[in-house]
């Protein structure tokens, strides 16, 4: 299970540790972003500390109509406990916690100032 807090500005965040290949690491504070389909976006300053390796680059639609190229990289993220490789979009953003990462989970919110986040795998 992973638990996190909802934010004075109404963000759903938990903490993740995000590592590179040279065996450097963050604990970062990652907000929920339901509207993002991809697994964990980060701002390239903290892409550069980690050294993630560039695999290629990409392309989102976003909300307002216009399409977005930015380049992927690939991490390491702690999800519940287990090490899980996958692909992070390069963002001028806090970093974004997206579907892809919460697929086979359940989401629960309680959504006002200091309310709980609980992400808990799926039984099946």
């Amino acid at each position: 299970m992973i638990t996190g807090v909802v934010t004075a500005d109404r963000e759903a965040v938990v903490r993740v540790l995000v590592q590179g290949p040279t065996g450097v690491e963050r604990e970062i504070n990652g907000a929920i972003d339901t509207g993002f389909d991809g697994y964990l976006s980060l701002p390239p300053s903290l892409i550069s500390v980690l050294d993630l390796p560039w695999r290629q680059r990409g392309r989102a639609l976003l909300a307002d109509g216009s399409e977005s190229v930015f380049d992927l990289y690939e991490a390491v993220v702690v999800w519940d406990g287990l090490e899980r490789r996958i692909p992070v979009d390069e963002a001028q953003t806090a970093p974004l916690i997206g579907m892809s990462l919460l697929t086979g989970c359940e989401l629960i919110i309680q959504v006002w100032p200091g309310g709980s986040v609980t992400i808990s795998a799926i039984q099946s």
